[in-house]
């Protein structure tokens, strides 16, 4: 995504657009996976601190431009279909953990089950984590097995 473009998500949201913020957006919208803290800091420029990457990551969540995906203990940031930047329809959708490379996804057609609280229970958000292997790990245990 070009920086004018960038600009331009962040007026809708009435953020201003710094260099940091353009920064993280741009990598979570290229990598079109679940990245943690540390999935994202290799990617960013030398000039952001931990708490300057978190306060930012918080503030996308508090607009809505991204969403938190659980990954068994291990908080993990992902845009948001609502936010206009992704394919994705919304963010209560299934989520998938390959267990052999680590990649964290958000499966858009897989919705999560609707589920029936009793009188009373309030649901704010709903999260399903699936873990498996992921296509490409899939395909490799499939190709070995052949052999």
């Amino acid at each position: 995504m070009k920086p004018t473009q960038l600009s331009g998500v962040f007026k809708d949201y009435q953020l201003r657009s710094t260099p940091v913020r353009e920064e993280i957006l741009e990598i979570l919208i290229r990598k079109e996976m679940a990245l943690s803290l540390a999935d994202l800091k290799p990617h960013l420029s030398g000039a952001s601190d931990r708490a300057t990457v978190y306060r930012t990551l918080k503030t996308f969540l508090d607009k809505g431009i991204i969403h938190r995906v659980p990954d068994g203990g291990n908080t993990k940031y992902a845009v948001s279909g609502r936010s206009g930047l992704s394919t994705r329809d919304g963010h209560e959708h299934v989520h998938f953990k390959c267990a052999q490379c680590g990649l964290t996804r958000c499966l858009e057609g897989v919705r999560i089950p609707e589920v029936r609280l009793p009188e009373g229970y309030a649901p704010r958000e709903a999260n399903l984590l699936v873990e498996g292997l992921c296509q490409t790990c899939s395909r490799a245990v499939t190709t070995l097995a052949a052999v």
